[in-house]
């Protein structure tokens, strides 16, 4: 018994390494990034970022990618100006296919840091598990395509949040992440649109409007979008009604 959990790469410390390196590169960088990952870093940068992306257009798609990926993984702070980043440098399209990608790759390495931590562990209690418990993890399970579109399409629900319960309640990774990748192309190309104009915007000395996700013809879209995700779990609950 001893040599087997000796030998369990999943044992005692090991399984929280994930979670306690994310969490302490999080508060480091946290600490130390905030400053130059603004708008104003982006603002005083722009024509060097230009100048940079003109001479080596690849390169210059890799370490962004790169850079928002280890932003995203690591919950730093920054994701925003990121995207608006890859708006600036790269228009709305392919843009927000940059952005896309690099979130969905930042989000599974959270995902499987919370899975091999906590995630297994959690979602077999659940399996096992009676009553309330049990009818939780049910439910989860009969609606999980739905539920994960509305946690990544709700502008309400913090990235981190939707990145960290899937993961607590066994979710697939295959499903988490084309969820992922689906769900968070509408306010990826909201943002990134906003990106794509930031040269008006630097040119006249403005600040980007991040808040107009929540204005009535983009919002109403997208809130479109979270009432379609949420059909089958509502036809579900109005077919078990009839059913009592």
């Amino acid at each position: 018994m001893s040599d087997m959990t000796q030998t369990d790469p999943k044992s005692g410390f090991a399984r929280y390494l994930p979670l306690i390196v994310i969490a302490a590169v999080a508060l480091v960088g946290g600490y130390f990034l905030r400053d130059y990952l603004s708008f104003d870093t982006l603002r005083d940068n722009r024509e060097a970022l230009l100048a940079f992306r003109d001479a080596n257009y690849l390169a210059t798609v890799a370490v962004f990618m790169l850079a928002y990926v280890v932003i995203v993984g690591f919950s730093l702070p920054g994701a925003t100006i990121a995207t608006l980043t890859g708006g600036f440098l790269f228009a709305t399209f392919p843009g927000a296919l940059f952005n896309v990608t690099a979130a969905t790759i930042g989000a599974a390495m959270i995902f499987l840091a919370a899975r091999w931590g906590l995630g297994d562990r959690l979602a077999a209690r659940m399996e096992t598990g009676e009553g309330l418990v049990r009818r939780i993890k049910d439910g989860i399970d009969e609606n999980q395509w739905s539920m994960l579109f509305l946690i990544r399409l709700v502008p309400a629900v913090p990235f981190f949040v939707a990145n960290l319960v899937p993961a607590l309640v066994g979710v697939p990774l295959f499903r988490f992440v084309v969820s992922t990748f689906l769900g968070i192309i509408p306010g990826a190309v909201v943002y990134t649109s906003v990106g794509a104009g930031l040269g008006q915007v630097f040119e006249r000395g403005d600040t980007p409007d991040l808040g107009i996700i929540f204005e009535p013809h983009i919002l109403l879209p997208i809130l479109g979008l979270c009432l379609l995700a949420a059909l089958p779990i509502l036809l579900k609950a109005v077919r078990g009604k009839k059913g009592l």
